[in-house]
């Protein structure tokens, strides 16, 4: 009996989505629950799992077609998998015409080898524990995964392990390193006996490769022109002393990670003292819908994280009622979720107020844009010493350059810039975090 493999009940605002990868082909033996296939949205990448034990039939939308929810894509043939696995087993003891394969120096069958990838998927790393972003790494690169030492969340594999582990070189699974490919002065690999008459020397190759944008990509391109188009967007500038900052954390970093099983780091301090400037300028904490302003009464941060398929902001919801630890543990397990693409919809929809870190890249200074609807944005930036002058002596100071963005259809500049002044003021003097003063 055939079963209908469906587009899932898509999020909310999500109109469609595009198939990113087929995990299965047609004739394939298929486990229930065992994902199929990979749908793209414009923020998360969303798995379907099989619907029942059986065999894959007819694909009925290819990889990078747009679908809707409830759309049919493939078909599976239920019940079918254990005669279809016979078959195959028949098929692959005879050769074409018909004769047995057998192995004349052993004296047995001649068996296929699993790919690597299956041969890690019955291993210590369960397929089924593989993110999307992941198992197509995996798959694409023929590795066994449990080879690769995970990082991750209960020794979790994230794309960064398998990318280290394919720089380290030991994507073969033999033992040996592969060596990277070296290229010649003449256009050809190092190693190459011959070399095509044709080939082209590199000084005079140029080349060009046009790929379709991810909607992820589209997506973001889209709400930076929206938001250009339709905001008033002006950024103010300051520049704040972390110093007292860094010396709580050099001197309570080890209880503090003992404690709570996490590091103390930059972020908690900024999203604390950005909640209380929020509820000291209420109008950054706001939005416009229409005609409307809408004030409102809690505080959704958006901390911005770098995924392998682009920005993403993740929410810390309720941020004001979130202790130090619970804020540091929250925004590590975001970077782990954005880099094995396992974020969803509800980690990455509403948000009140956003904070961005280019500071990560070594950037120094930049200006970030809004994400609408939010009315402003705070970019941190590069820490660097730097001479400032203080009670007449001029010493180096860790200095950081603080940008906030904000539309000036809501936001007036005396409030954004006070709003700025207070977040400076709360960090270079923590204590007035704890104290709220």
């Amino acid at each position: 009996m055939s079963v209908e493999v469906k587009v899932p009940q898509l999020p909310e605002s999500v109109e469609d989505a595009t198939i990113a990868a087929w995990h299965k082909q047609e004739g394939d033996a298929v486990s229930r629950d065992e994902n199929l296939v990979d749908l793209e949205t414009d923020k998360v990448v969303l798995e379907v799992p099989a619907p029942a034990d059986g065999v894959m039939g007819k694909i009925q939308a290819a990889e990078g077609d747009t679908v809707t929810a409830g759309q049919v894509i493939g078909l599976l043939e239920e019940g079918a998998g254990k005669s279809a696995d016979k078959s195959k087993s028949a098929a692959g003891e005879r050769g074409d015409d018909g004769s047995s394969e057998k192995d004349e120096r052993a004296g047995g069958k001649a068996e296929s080898e699993p790919s690597a990838a299956q041969k890690g998927a019955s291993g210590g790393k369960s397929a089924a524990v593989l993110s999307p972003a992941v198992r197509r790494l995996v798959d694409e690169h023929d590795l066994d995964p449990s080879r690769i030492e995970g990082t991750g969340k209960d020794g979790r594999l994230t794309k960064g392990d398998v990318l280290q582990y394919l720089e380290n070189g030991e994507s073969r699974d033999d033992g040996e390193a592969a060596q990277p490919a070296v290229e010649r002065d003449d256009g050809a690999e190092a190693g190459d006996k011959t070399q095509s008459p044709d080939v082209v020397p590199p000084a005079e190759r140029r080349l060009e490769q046009r790929v379709p944008m991810t909607r992820l990509r589209a997506r973001i391109a889209e709400r930076l022109v929206e938001a250009q188009r339709t905001a008033a967007i002006l950024t103010t500038w300051n520049e704040v002393d972390l110093g007292a900052v860094g010396d709580l954390r050099k001197r309570y970093r080890d209880r503090f990670e003992k404690e709570y099983g996490t590091r103390l780091g930059y972020m908690s301090f900024f999203v604390k003292a950005a909640v209380e400037a929020l509820k000291r300028f209420p109008v950054i904490n706001a939005s416009i819908d229409g005609k409307d302003v809408v004030y409102h009464g809690y505080f959704d941060i958006g901390i911005a994280v770098s995924a392998p398929r682009g920005l993403v902001v993740p929410i810390l919801r309720d941020a004001d009622r979130m202790t130090f630890a619970e804020v540091e543990k929250s925004v590590v397990a975001f970077a782990e979720k954005a880099r094995d693409g396992s974020l969803t919809m509800d980690d990455l929809t509403g948000g009140t107020f956003s904070i961005t870190n280019g500071g990560v890249f070594g950037s120094l200074m930049s200006s970030p844009i809004l994400n609408p609807p939010q009315s402003a944005i705070l970019g941190m930036h590069k820490i660097q010493e730097r001479p400032m002058v203080v009670d007449g002596e001029i010493v180096a100071r860790p200095m950081m350059y603080l940008a906030l963005s904000y539309d000036h259809r809501l936001v007036d500049g005396k409030d954004a810039v006070q709003f700025l002044v207070a977040i400076k003021e709360l960090l270079e003097d923590p204590a007035r975090l704890m104290l709220q003063v």
